[in-house]
C-alpha cells in the first residue's frame, strides 16, 4: 500500500494529545516532506529517518513521501515522532506488514544506525495510550517510567529492527515487567535528628496534617532549613494517582523519572537568584517550573527576603488555585502546582534581631522594616502559619540527649490518621476547603466564635487571613481527635499568625 496510518502523542504541558502520523508515497519527484506544525527538530526528522533506514539495511523509497501530522493546527516538537515515522514509510513502500499498527501507539528518537533514544514525556503519554486501549512501543530508557501506568502494555524496543520484527511476527517484543516500589522507598532525613524547637516541631505536624503553608523566621542557626527538609518524612504517603501526577510533571521536565522515588513526596529548594521562569515555568515550548516540580509536594524557599519581590509575587495566585497557566505568544501550557510552601527567613539583614544568645543587633529600626517588608503584605496573608524558631540552648545540642525527640515515623503515624480524617469527611486537606464548606466543616463553639472575632480584631485580619486560621483550628482539632473546634484550638490557631501586618 501506498498510505500508512500510525499513533502517536505529542506533548502539551501535562496532557499527551493524540497525533495521527499518515505517511503517503506518491508519484513525482523524489522528495521527503513533513507537514502539521512541525517545529525544526521535527523537520530534521528526515534526515534521521533516511540515515536509520540505510543502515538498518531498508530500503529508502524514491518517491515523493509526504509525512502529515495530524491534527495540523497542534505544535510538534522533539524527536518523539521518528520511529511512527519511519515504520509508516516501512509500511507504505510494503517492506514490512502494517496490520498490526491500529493497536500500537509509538514513540522515539532514531540515531542514524536505527537505534532508539528516550524522549521527553512519556508517562503522560502513556496515561493517554491507557485510555485509548493500545500497547505503547517505548525506547527502553523510558520503560520503567511508561510502566509506572498500571494495566498497560509496554514494549521496550532497542531498534528499529525490533520494532518490525515484532510487527511481522518474528520476534515479538515481551512487555516491560515493572519492578514494584514500596511506598516512600528509600532513606529521608530524620525529624529526630533536630534538638530542641518543640514549639516549631508542632507547627510542622500541623502544617503537614493539613497541608498548610509555614513561615519560619529567626536567627541563623536555629534549623529551619534542618526542619523545612524533614517536612516529607512526616508527610501522608502518595496515593498511586497523586504519584502519577508527581511523576508526570518530572518527566516533562527531566526527559526521563526514576521510578524509585515514584511514591516520595518532591522537595523542591530553589536558590534565592532563581528568576521568574525558572519558579513557574516557561521558555518558548513551555516547561514546568520549581512549583510545578513541587507538586504534591514541599517547595522551601530560604532566605525569602533575598528573592526578588517580583518572583515572589508570581506565586499568589498559584498558592490559592493550586495551578498555573504559561502563556508565551505562540502556544499556552497548564500545569499542576498544588505545593505546600514553607519558606525560612531572618528577622533581620544581619540576623540577629531579639537573638537569645545576647547576639548584638547592628540594624537600625528602617532597615529592619524594610527588610521585612520585601515580603508583601498580600504574599503573607497567603501563608496559614507564620512562627519564630529562637536559638537552642547550648544543653540541648549534647549529641547523646535524645530524650524527647520524636522520631519522623512517629509523627507521621499522626499526621496520616488526622489528614486520613479530613479525607474522610471532606475530600480534601484542610488547607483546601472552600469558604463555603468552612461553616459545614469547621463548628465552633460559643466562646471559641467569640475568641476569634476579638483576634480578628485585634491583629486587624483579613478575610482571607479569617479562614486561613479557621482551617488551621480546624486541624489542630483533627490532630486532637475533636469533631468541635474550641477555644484551645482557636488561640493556638491564632498564635501562628505572629508575623501579621498588624505586629510586623
Amino acid at each position: 500500500m501506498s498510505l500508512a496510518i500510525l499513533h502517536s502523542r505529542a506533548s502539551v504541558g501535562v496532557d499527551a494529545p493524540p497525533v495521527t502520523v499518515e505517511v503517503h508515497l506518491g508519484p513525482g519527484l523524489p522528495g521527503f516532506a513533513i507537514v502539521g506544525l512541525p517545529e525544526k527538530a521535527v523537520q530534521e526528522s528526515k534526515d534521521r529517518v533516511r540515515g536509520a533506514l540505510v543502515n538498518s539495511a531498508f530500503d529508502v523509497p524514491q518517491w515523493k513521501v509526504t509525512v502529515n501530522l495530524a491534527p495540523a493546527d497542534l505544535p510538534k516538537e522533539g524527536g518523539r515522532f521518528d520511529l511512527p515515522i519511519a515504520i509508516g514509510i516501512l509500511a507504505a513502500s510494503g517492506q514490512i506488514d502494517g496490520r498490526g499498527l491500529d493497536g500500537l501507539e509509538l514513540l522515539g528518537e532514531l540515531a542514524l544506525s536505527g537505534a532508539l533514544r528516550p524522549v521527553r514525556g512519556t508517562l503522560p503519554a502513556a496515561l493517554a495510550t491507557r485510555a485509548a486501549g493500545r500497547q505503547l512501543v517505548v525506547p527502553p530508557d523510558n520503560a520503567a517510567e511508561a510502566a509506572l501506568v498500571r494495566n498497560l502494555a509496554v514494549l521496550p524496543a532497542t531498534h528499529l529492527l525490533e520494532v518490525c520484527a515484532h510487527l511481522t511476527g518474528e520476534r515479538p517484543i515481551a512487555p516491560y515487567a515493572p519492578v514494584c516500589q514500596p511506598a516512600g522507598a528509600g532513606p529521608v532525613p530524620d525529624l529526630a535528628d533536630v534538638r530542641g524547637q518543640a514549639h516549631a516541631k508542632r507547627a510542622l505536624a500541623i502544617a503537614a496534617a493539613g497541608a498548610h503553608s509555614l513561615l519560619m523566621v529567626g536567627p541563623p542557626g536555629t534549623g529551619k532549613s534542618m526542619l523545612a527538609a524533614r517536612l516529607p518524612g512526616i508527610l501522608p504517603p502518595l496515593s498511586e494517582a497523586e504519584a502519577l501526577e508527581t511523576a508526570a510533571v518530572a518527566s516533562l521536565a527531566t526527559g526521563t523519572f526514576d521510578s524509585r522515588v515514584f511514591y516520595r513526596r518532591p522537595f523542591r529548594a530553589p536558590h534565592h537568584t532563581a528568576s521568574a521562569v525558572a519558579l513557574v515555568g516557561g521558555s518558548g515550548n513551555p516547561r514546568p517550573g520549581e512549583i510545578s516540580l513541587a507538586h504534591n509536594g514541599v517547595l522551601f524557599l530560604d532566605e525569602l527576603p533575598e528573592f526578588d519581590r517580583r518572583v515572589l509575587e508570581v506565586l499568589r495566585e498559584p498558592i490559592e488555585t493550586g495551578r498555573i497557566l504559561v502563556s508565551r505568544a505562540a502556544r499556552q501550557a497548564e500545569f499542576p502546582a498544588r505545593f505546600q510552601l514553607v519558606a525560612a527567613m531572618n528577622p533581620c539583614p544581619c540576623g540577629y534581631h531579639g537573638d537569645t544568645r545576647g547576639q548584638p543587633c547592628n540594624c537600625t529600626p528602617d532597615q529592619i522594616a524594610r527588610y521585612r517588608g520585601r515580603v508583601s503584605g498580600p504574599l503573607l496573608d497567603r501563608l496559614d502559619m507564620q512562627i519564630e524558631v529562637p536559638a537552642v540552648p547550648p544543653a540541648l545540642l549534647d549529641a547523646t540527649d535524645r530524650q524527647g525527640a520524636e522520631a519522623s515515623d512517629t509523627v507521621r503515624g499522626r499526621v496520616s490518621a488526622a489528614r486520613q480524617r479530613q479525607l474522610l469527611r471532606q475530600g480534601r486537606p484542610n488547607a483546601e476547603l472552600r469558604p463555603a464548606e468552612l461553616d459545614r466543616h469547621c463548628p465552633l463553639a460559643p466562646a471559641a466564635r467569640a475568641l476569634l472575632h476579638q483576634a480578628v480584631e485585634r491583629l486587624r485580619l483579613s478575610a482571607r487571613a479569617y479562614h486561613r486560621v479557621l482551617r488551621l483550628a480546624r486541624t489542630i482539632a483533627d490532630l486532637d481527635e475533636i469533631d468541635a473546634i474550641g477555644v484551645t484550638q482557636v488561640a493556638e490557631a491564632v498564635g501562628y499568625r505572629r508575623l501579621d501586618r498588624g505586629q510586623r
